[in-house]
């Protein structure tokens, strides 16, 4: 639902358009949208994951920058560890019972038309996690045959897997 009370849909903006021959410009469209579709469902984005790697990914430049002029040789390079699917974090959302937000992660693979939507908690060990949820579809259930995708359908798939995460409980 809207704050107005209305049922919330799809923002009135120009159409969300993909070329349907790359699986990148499709994930990315729906996922740009689940994002839209979330966040209207009431979850504030979690940006701290994002503001820790750019801080990260500054010290990071500096001591490069300190390695390069420095007259001493730098250690190797580390492997770093990355969020795999993950397409955004969240905080609950205000006046919620739940102490912990939403991980939502997609999969597209190369040459398929199944995309895969999870929705996890952010924090799986808390007692108010619920059991992860997640569906698999083909993308042109969402496209028109121009590459144009239907927002109004997708938004509903996305909140439909939502509230079923909502539903669910970890004991079940």
């Amino acid at each position: 639902m809207a704050s107005d009370g209305a049922p919330a849909t799809p923002a009135k903006t120009s159409p969300k358009k993909a070329n349907l021959l790359d699986p990148h410009s499709i994930k990315h469209i729906l996922d740009e949208t689940i994002s839209d579709v979330v966040k209207n469902k009431g979850y504030a984005e979690d940006t701290r994951l994002g503001n820790w790697k750019l801080a990260i990914g500054a010290t990071v430049i500096a001591i490069a920058l300190l390695a390069q002029f420095y007259p001493k040789k730098f250690p190797q390079n580390r492997d770093y560890t990355k969020e795999k699917d993950a397409i955004m974090f969240t905080h609950p959302p205000k006046g919620s019972f739940n102490s912990t937000g939403l991980v939502i992660s997609s999969k597209l693979p190369r040459f398929s038309d199944m995309y895969t939507l999870t929705v996890a908690s952010a924090d799986p060990q808390s007692i108010s996690a619920n059991k992860t949820v997640h569906f698999t579809k083909s993308v042109t259930k969402w496209f028109t045959k121009e590459g144009v995708l239907v927002e109004g359908l997708f938004w509903k798939d996305v909140e439909r897997l939502i509230d079923d995460y909502n539903t669910e409980r970890k004991g079940k």
